[in-house]
């Protein structure tokens, strides 16, 4: 049965406010971050901040379209709309312009338009159309592969792209699968991975290995029923290193580390035949997780050596403290951390910042867009735009969870998780809390594909949101 709604009645108001004050504070600090006295009005088309008008009126025509559409049109054409745009990542890495190294944009003249700003969208309507398929249950282990693939097959055409950073991005939608009930265990061993990279990055390899066999024994000792057994397993490990090692130095000379990892190789195969002959089905969890993270650890030094770029290695060695290169690497982050701190209380004031004026912050109208707001507006400034987009996260999350359909709900939380990642991942960069890896400040930044991205991605949510009373179910 279906109820007619009042659509202007219904929107939500507050969430389009703070997205318009958001709009708009991009759009003076990008005036202010290239401003040029020459072409001072901030309507001048030919400058970047006149540009950037004519991307929000845009914006505001694709918000007017989408709240006309039909609601249900989103669900109906969320898997048509995501190959589409894996058809348009294709194309880009055959025929699109490379620009900063990444062939992730197509240019029509002056005009350019970026696909895989798009891709995120597309991917977040496909992932909820098929959580909330009938019957579809996310524990088991071929849907999980199915989620994977819908996940990370677009990630893997914009990493192609060489945008790094635009593929970590659907990283983000572990969240919405911890939300739609997949195990914590999922999201612990993301964390377990990213301390891993960490650590395979920044100190030995065999404080790396111990810290995986305690790892294994500390989750054998939590779900294991029989902890006597944990503890056997542990003793029985010690007695097998220190036979090893014991033959080691009167027959061989290997180093310790394949002391190590012959004796986690003896002690795997004597736990799969006491799995195999007792039904022990944990034990081959246990053996999956130690020889999983031996692995990744071996992938993370062939991945940080042989597949990123120089630039990218030196961005996260900077990062971690492993160099030091302030006018290399490090350049970026450290002029913007200097025109943050200069900007003190209230800042410099509008069209007064030092670091702006004399273009010390490179792509300071894109991704360092904050460091303006820092600069010429202080902290004061930097803590409402932190608390605008704070609110507005909280605000989708309570419309997410007052939804009645599965889908707008899982939606939902696919819009927080996209904005929350290049919010955090954003302000981190130019504050030297995470890794420059070049992905736009939500609304804020300049440029007409992430903007009309970011404003189909809420908007549509706000559509979907505006009918959660028509169907009644």
């Amino acid at each position: 049965m279906r109820r007619k709604i009042n659509l202007y009645k219904n929107i939500d108001w507050l969430t389009i406010t703070i997205y318009l004050v958001l709009v708009l504070m991009g759009w003076f600090n990008i005036y202010a971050a290239v401003y040029n006295e020459e072409y001072n009005s901030i309507f001048d088309l030919s400058q970047k901040y006149g540009k950037q008008m004519i991307w929000i009126i845009a914006a505001i025509v694709i918000i007017v379209v989408i709240m006309l559409i039909e609601s249900r049109f989103y669900a109906f054409f969320a898997n048509p709309l995501y190959f589409i745009m894996l058809g348009l990542l294709i194309t880009v890495l055959l025929f699109g312009t490379e620009v900063n190294g990444a062939r992730s944009w197509f240019a029509i003249g002056s005009f350019r338009f970026q696909p895989g700003e798009f891709a995120k969208f597309a991917t977040a309507l496909a992932l909820a159309r098929l959580l909330s398929s009938h019957n579809f249950k996310i524990h088991e282990f071929k849907n999980i592969l199915i989620i994977g693939a819908l996940i990370f097959v677009p990630a893997g055409f914009i990493l192609l792209q060489n945008d790094t950073g635009s593929a970590l991005v659907y990283a983000s939608f572990i969240i919405v699968l911890f939300r739609e009930g997949l195990s914590a265990a999922f999201v612990l061993l993301g964390v377990y991975a990213a301390l891993l990279f960490i650590l395979a990055l920044t100190i030995p390899l065999i404080y790396i290995l111990i810290l995986i066999f305690l790892v294994s024994a500390v989750v054998a000792f939590i779900y294991f029923h029989d902890r006597r057994d944990v503890i056997k397993g542990v003793f029985g490990f010690l007695l097998i290193i220190g036979l090893i090692f014991l033959a080691n130095l009167l027959f061989f000379d290997f180093s310790i580390i394949i002391v190590l990892l012959a004796a986690a190789v003896v002690f795997s195969v004597i736990l799969i035949i006491r799995a195999v002959v007792f039904k022990y089905r944990f034990l081959f969890a246990i053996v999956g997780i130690t020889f999983g993270a031996l692995s990744f650890t071996y992938f993370t030094d062939y991945f940080f050596e042989n597949v990123l770029e120089e630039h990218q290695k030196s961005r996260i060695n900077h990062l971690l403290g492993i160099e030091s290169d302030p006018l290399g690497a490090g350049y970026n982050v450290n002029q913007s951390k200097i025109a943050i701190g200069s900007g003190g209380l209230s800042g410099k004031g509008f069209l007064q910042g030092t670091q702006t004026k004399y273009d010390f912050v490179p792509e300071q109208s894109t991704d360092f867009i904050f460091c303006t707001v820092g600069e010429e507006w202080g902290f004061v400034g930097t803590t409402l735009v932190i608390v605008l987009f704070v609110v507005l996260l909280l605000r989708l999350i309570f419309l997410a969870e007052r939804q009645r359909s599965s889908f707008s709900r899982i939606y939902g939380y696919a819009v927080v998780s996209i904005l929350f990642f290049h919010i955090i991942v954003n302000i981190g960069m130019t504050i030297g809390l995470a890794p420059v890896i070049g992905i736009p400040l939500p609304f804020f930044s300049y440029g007409g594909s992430s903007l009309w991205a970011f404003t189909a991605l809420l908007f549509v949510f706000l559509r979907l949101d505006a009918s959660r009373l028509e169907l009644l179910r």
